[in-house]
């Protein structure tokens, strides 16, 4: 990549569409980092967080984030203002979001609403010094930043994850967004595949990978718990892509053949009536636990005192769950999907086909049957290759540069795929 630059002419803001939230630690680490190195960070979310914050270092963010729709008056008369002093531009940008709103699963209303969200953001932004945005994920928040550019405000960058810009590319208009930005980094190798797929091959050269960091609360933890001789761990939100019926499905398969296992399902979401459901049907209720939303510390605890973690998804970027279980030295059982056999491998754990309950189970048990000996040397195998690979300092000081050149050149200069 470019060597090292601060964006020395403005600030940074970065722009997401519901931040801070218990799920988007890695953005809260990567701000950090960037902040750490002098870089001046002015935060924007789309939406305020609903409900409470179990973290305090996530309550201390939404204290220093403005959410756009928190201003919805402040919406209307921005975009007054933008109409009558930047009349062309409003009228290319209002014909772009009934363009992209015509083909999107949201429709030409929300794309109006949007356009309206563009407006008060491309003017707080002015005021606040801002010339360039970056934007995690290359959904809602992404729109906006490009509806925001063809107004006249920064410039964007942005960090798609996957797997939802990749389920819906062309209603999303990632064509498009990939098109103005003046960069993109996906969050793995494969990652960076998906955007090659969905724009221009000249467009290549701008799209990289700047992985999601861990911090010395993760890296430096020299912490040599035993493992737990039954328990099994699995972290995130409970939804269908997670496959965590599947899980509660393998456990239960293993209990009926006298196998003793424990799982802790540490996360909530839409799919846990569902599973709870389950859990009840198969008479699992001294087996299955469901602790609903912890704070890191909580999350760290639970990390340490089981056997693996287990992460059974249908789609994915590259996890950042994953990450934190190696760099406690835990082995992983996961799926051979998307950017996770980049990290993944039978050294530090287990892959086994998306969708497969027998394989599943056939890992779970393996693992019940290893010595102690044997996970200690994958937990380290995989402490160490987070360390070297997701260390949030090192990634940020990549994701600086980039900035930097966005602000100075046309085109940053990324790194060819190796």
């Amino acid at each position: 990549m470019s060597s090292d630059g601060n964006n020395r002419s403005g600030s940074i803001a970065y722009l997401t569409n519901q931040y801070p939230m218990t799920s988007h630690s890695f953005i809260r680490r990567e701000i950090a980092a960037l902040e750490e190195r002098g870089t001046r960070i002015v935060r924007y979310s789309v939406r305020s967080t609903t409900g409470s914050l179990l973290d305090p270092r996530d309550r201390a963010e939404s204290e220093r984030t403005d959410s756009i729709l928190d201003h919805p008056g402040g919406m209307l008369g921005s975009a007054l203002t933008t109409l009558l002093g930047k009349p062309l531009r409003t009228f290319r940008a209002l014909a772009l979001a009934i363009r992209l709103g015509k083909r999107s699963r949201t429709g030409v209303l929300k794309h109006l609403i949007y356009l309206a969200e563009a407006c008060w953001f491309a003017n707080h932004a002015r005021r606040q010094g801002v010339d360039h945005v970056h934007v995690h994920f290359g959904t809602n928040s992404a729109t906006v930043a490009l509806l925001s550019k063809v107004l006249g405000g920064p410039r964007y960058s942005m960090t798609c994850h996957g797997p939802e810009e990749f389920d819906y590319p062309l209603e999303i208009a990632l064509r498009e967004k990939i098109h103005e930005a003046r960069f993109v980094v996906g969050v793995s190798s494969f990652g960076r595949s998906q955007l090659y797929r969905w724009c221009d091959h000249e467009e290549w050269p701008k799209i990289g990978v700047v992985h999601c960091g861990l911090d010395d609360h993760y890296l430096n933890d020299d912490t040599r718990r035993p493992y737990h001789d039954r328990r099994f761990v699995c972290l995130g939100r409970l939804c269908e892509q997670k496959g965590q019926i599947l899980l509660v499905q393998a456990v239960g398969a293993l209990r009926r053949r006298g196998v003793a296992v424990e799982l802790v399902l540490v996360g909530d979401g839409e799919m846990r009536p569902q599973i709870e459901k389950l859990i009840r049907d198969e008479g699992l209720h001294d087996s299955v636990q469901i602790t609903g939303w912890q704070n890191g510390d909580q999350v760290s605890e639970w990390l340490q005192d089981c056997r693996a973690m287990v992460l059974p998804s249908f789609a994915e970027g590259l996890p950042v769950a994953i990450m934190e279980a190696l760099a406690l030295r835990r082995p992983v059982i996961s799926t051979y999907i998307a950017g996770i056999p980049e990290l993944v491998d039978a050294s530090c754990g287990w892959l086994v086909p998306a969708g497969s309950i027998e394989a599943l189970g056939d890992a779970l048990h393996d693992c019940l049957s290893r010595r102690e000996d044997e996970l200690e040397r994958m937990g380290n195998v995989g402490a160490e290759r987070v360390r070297r690979r997701h260390d949030v300092r090192k990634e940020a000081r990549t994701l600086s540069s980039l900035l930097g050149l966005s602000a100075e050149s046309d085109r940053p200069a990324l790194e060819p795929a190796k």
